[in-house]
């Protein structure tokens, strides 16, 4: 049987339309999110704050080297310009991407700059149908 014909025949079918709906949203959203993974990467490597910004939550939790605190986006602009400035970046990676049972994302990279490197934990929550950067930490290694 062609694929055609099993659509045309289960067309009718509420369940299997249903199930069809369900895997196309949920390819979607996996699409979205790694789309979003990959942007901020390409922006973290070039050292462009005000790009990297555009991904995040109205506030975000900010953390370098074990000093913590929330930022609206302007605010978190400011420092992470400020820290892309004092740590010119050499190179970025990701070296795990994950998502939890709640839809959470996160990912773990590795920031290079000229005396080392800092491991990078991002925790993106899903808001207004895609996913924005809620907790950002910069932890010196």
């Amino acid at each position: 049987m062609r694929i055609g014909t099993v659509l045309a025949v289960n067309a009718t079918n509420p369940k299997f339309m249903l199930k069809i709906l369900f895997i196309s949203f949920s390819l979607f959203a996996f699409q979205q999110s790694g789309d979003i993974l990959e942007n901020i990467e390409k922006t973290i490597k070039v050292g462009n704050a005000r790009e990297l910004v555009k991904f995040c939550n109205e506030t975000i939790e900010l953390k370098i080297n074990g000093e913590s605190a929330n930022y609206s986006r302007n605010q978190a602009e400011i420092v992470l310009r400020e820290f892309f400035q004092k740590n010119p970046v050499r190179g970025f990676s990701y070296i795990h991407k994950g998502s939890s049972p709640e839809g959470l994302k996160y990912s773990i990279g590795k920031y290079l700059f000229e005396e080392g490197s800092y491991r990078v934990v991002m925790f993106l929550k899903e808001k207004d149908d895609s996913y924005q950067i809620d907790t950002l930490n910069f932890s010196k290694e």
